[in-house]
């Protein structure tokens, strides 16, 4: 028993400090997190498969809020129950707190700085490659499945958001009904 609970605090604890590591190096957006996560929670600690990480990124993109801290929140849960859930959202939201505390501080100074601007650049350029690395990886996942009608929903999706600019919490709704509905068929035919 004395074991167990060891573990467990072992797993907070690595929750914790894992959190709030990736939070404090999260610049661009939160998508960048969903590679951060991946590498942390999949290829590093083998806490999570890579399809269940789909999964969990796949509900904190759909929730409201920022997707740095319903990704804390979905992979905490999943990995600490409430206490890692916790710990996880506490550690994604300390750094920005901290950070932008102190950039609201210095803000005329940070607006007029050459070197700052440049700084800000060349993170812009990393970001966009991360995002993209996100992008390959999640439709490389799609496409792996042999299930050609994800692979079609994704190129619809992509096409009805960037060419129709129809806003993206439609499209969420519309596949997610689509998908419940396929299920819901698929375990009909199977009884």
């Amino acid at each position: 028993m004395e074991e167990k609970q060891k573990n467990k605090r072992y797993v907070l604890r690595k929750l914790f400090f894992a959190s709030l590591y990736l939070s404090t190096f999260i610049f661009g957006g939160g998508y960048v997190i969903v590679t951060l996560l991946k590498e942390k929670f999949v290829d590093q600690y083998h806490w999570i498969d890579e399809e269940e990480m789909l999964d969990l990124v796949a509900i904190a993109q759909s929730s409201p809020g920022a997707i740095a801290v319903n990704g804390a929140i979905v992979v905490g849960y999943k990995l600490g129950g409430i206490p890692g859930m916790l710990l996880s959202v506490l550690g994604a939201i300390i750094p920005p707190m901290v950070i932008l505390s102190l950039i609201s501080l210095f803000y005329d100074a940070f607006c007029s700085n050459y070197y700052i601007a440049a700084l800000l650049k060349g993170m812009t350029a990393g970001v966009g490659a991360v995002i993209i690395s996100v992008v390959y990886d999640m439709g490389k996942n799609v496409a792996k499945s042999n299930d050609w009608v994800n692979v079609v929903i994704m190129v619809i999706s992509f096409c009805v958001s960037y060419f129709l600019k129809v806003n993206i919490i439609y499209i969420i709704l519309i596949v997610a009904v689509f998908g419940f509905a396929r299920t819901l068929v698929k375990e009909g035919s199977k009884k």
